[in-house]
């Protein structure tokens, strides 16, 4: 199926009109996602060139096996160990509870399940994100005004 511009167009105003917060529609040559939100839509095309018009194919070249190849395995292991804090909603993640104070919290902080990490608006409802979990705050994984996910993590946290 081949769509045309006013196919997508149309689309869009479709979901627009229809209320829905996001939609996604996946064919064999083209991904598309809508999302709405109050009075902002934002869209997504994804498409790719038809399989006889494709250049060579990509063919990955292995890295070369040295001793030194462990510190990755010990990053990983390092991080598998801490717990995740992950967005219960989909909005727009920010630090700060305005842009005059200071941020929720930082690198190195101490946080227990009752504080609050950060706010994610959605539809100009601000949202406080509680830590629900107690230990220190070792990465912030999302720049602030960043749009994010439902369960996208946003913090990593030491539990030790």
């Amino acid at each position: 199926m081949n769509m045309e511009l006013k196919d997508i167009q149309n689309l869009i105003r479709f979901v627009a009109k229809s209320g829905a917060n996001e939609v996604k529609l996946e064919m064999e040559d083209i991904k598309i996602t809508i999302k709405t939100g109050a009075g902002k839509t934002e869209t997504t095309i994804l498409q790719q060139a038809p399989m006889g018009m494709q250049q060579m194919p990509v063919v990955p070249v292995a890295a070369p096996q040295t001793e030194n190849a462990a510190p990755t395995s010990d990053v990983a292991e390092a991080e598998s160990k801490f717990i995740e804090i992950t967005s219960p909603i989909i909005g727009t993640f920010y630090r700060k509870p305005s842009p005059d104070k200071p941020v929720f919290c930082e690198v190195g902080d101490v946080v227990t399940p009752e504080s609050v990490v950060c706010i994610v608006e959605a539809m100009k409802l601000f949202n406080e994100i509680e830590s629900e979990v107690s230990g220190k705050i070792v990465k912030i994984l999302v720049e602030d005004g960043t749009p994010i996910e439902f369960g996208q993590p946003l913090f990593l946290v030491d539990p030790s």
